[in-house]
């Protein structure tokens, strides 16, 4: 099953108390969490450390989510890597925009446990088409 082969999360998240409750989430549920409290800090890490999938805030300082998106779908080193977008807004239009700058997945805040492994086990099972 290609969701054990998914090991390795990016999460990127400005706000200390979301960046805790995603990576206690994920590391709870077996999973090697990097974090990154910003855009940039997010390219370098996700460059030098290649991980297998990227939880991203929209709404930060310096550069936005979907920036970051934007960025990592241009690097061929990064490109295929997918991205769960975990954000506040949740309109279709911010549903949608996310999706065209390379997003493979949309949770929005609040959410549950379930529903973020969900999102990550949705792009893992797309990962290898």
């Amino acid at each position: 099953m290609v969701w054990n082969l998914l090991n390795t999360v990016l999460v990127v998240e400005d706000s200390p108390s979301e960046l805790e409750l995603i990576s206690h989430y994920l590391k709870e549920s077996g999973f090697n969490v990097i974090k990154a409290k910003g855009a940039k800090e997010a390219l370098e890490k996700a460059i030098s450390q290649q991980p297998d999938v990227i939880i991203t805030d929209v709404v930060m300082p310096e550069m936005s989510g979907f920036e970051l998106c934007r960025s990592l779908k241009k690097n061929p080193l990064t490109q295929k890597v997918p991205i769960v977008i975990c954000s506040s807004k949740n309109q279709d239009i911010d549903r949608l925009w996310a999706k065209r700058q390379g997003a493979n997945a949309y949770v929005t805040k609040p959410y549950t446990r379930e529903q973020l492994l969900g999102a990550i086990k949705s792009v893992a099972d797309t990962s290898d088409e």
